[in-house]
Protein backbone atom coordinates (compact mmCIF):
# COMPACT_ATOMS: atom_id res chain seq x y z
CA UNK A 1 0.00 0.00 0.00
CA UNK A 2 1.68 3.55 -0.87
CA UNK A 3 0.98 6.21 1.15
CA UNK A 4 -1.26 8.36 -0.49
CA UNK A 5 -3.98 5.38 -0.51
CA UNK A 6 -4.44 6.22 2.85
CA UNK A 7 -5.72 9.65 1.82
CA UNK A 8 -7.59 8.40 -1.01
CA UNK A 9 -9.29 5.47 1.28
CA UNK A 10 -10.32 8.64 3.78
CA UNK A 11 -11.85 10.66 0.92
CA UNK A 12 -13.91 7.88 -0.32
CA UNK A 13 -14.85 7.06 2.91
CA UNK A 14 -15.90 10.36 4.01
CA UNK A 15 -17.07 11.80 0.28
CA UNK A 16 -17.41 8.74 -1.38
CA UNK A 17 -21.15 8.80 -1.22
CA UNK A 18 -21.24 12.80 -2.59
CA UNK A 19 -21.80 13.35 -6.64
CA UNK A 20 -19.21 16.58 -7.75
CA UNK A 21 -18.99 18.19 -10.78
CA UNK A 22 -15.34 18.78 -12.25
CA UNK A 23 -16.13 22.59 -11.98
CA UNK A 24 -16.25 21.87 -8.56
CA UNK A 25 -12.86 19.84 -8.05
CA UNK A 26 -10.73 22.54 -10.30
CA UNK A 27 -11.96 25.33 -7.91
CA UNK A 28 -10.82 22.76 -4.76
CA UNK A 29 -7.67 22.14 -7.06
CA UNK A 30 -6.73 25.86 -7.33
CA UNK A 31 -7.49 26.74 -3.73
CA UNK A 32 -5.43 23.75 -2.95
CA UNK A 33 -2.57 25.00 -4.68
CA UNK A 34 -2.83 28.74 -3.76
CA UNK A 35 -2.51 27.31 -0.47
CA UNK A 36 0.24 24.98 -1.24
CA UNK A 37 2.55 26.31 -4.13
CA UNK A 38 5.27 23.77 -3.97
CA UNK A 39 2.36 21.41 -5.36
CA UNK A 40 2.18 23.32 -8.66
CA UNK A 41 3.19 20.63 -10.65
CA UNK A 42 2.07 17.83 -8.94
CA UNK A 43 -1.65 18.88 -9.39
CA UNK A 44 -0.97 20.61 -12.65
CA UNK A 45 -0.02 16.60 -14.03
CA UNK A 46 -3.32 15.37 -11.67
CA UNK A 47 -5.32 17.85 -13.76
CA UNK A 48 -4.15 17.09 -17.15
CA UNK A 49 -4.26 12.82 -16.64
CA UNK A 50 -7.87 13.57 -15.54
CA UNK A 51 -8.79 16.03 -18.39
CA UNK A 52 -7.09 13.37 -21.03
CA UNK A 53 -8.13 10.28 -19.33
CA UNK A 54 -10.52 9.19 -22.33
CA UNK A 55 -7.92 9.73 -25.41
CA UNK A 56 -6.93 6.16 -25.28
CA UNK A 57 -10.09 4.73 -25.72
CA UNK A 58 -11.23 6.95 -28.90
CA UNK A 59 -8.40 5.44 -30.94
Amino acid sequence: MYFTDRGIEELAERRGEETVTFEWLSEQLRTFVDLNPEFETPIERLATWLARDDEDDEG
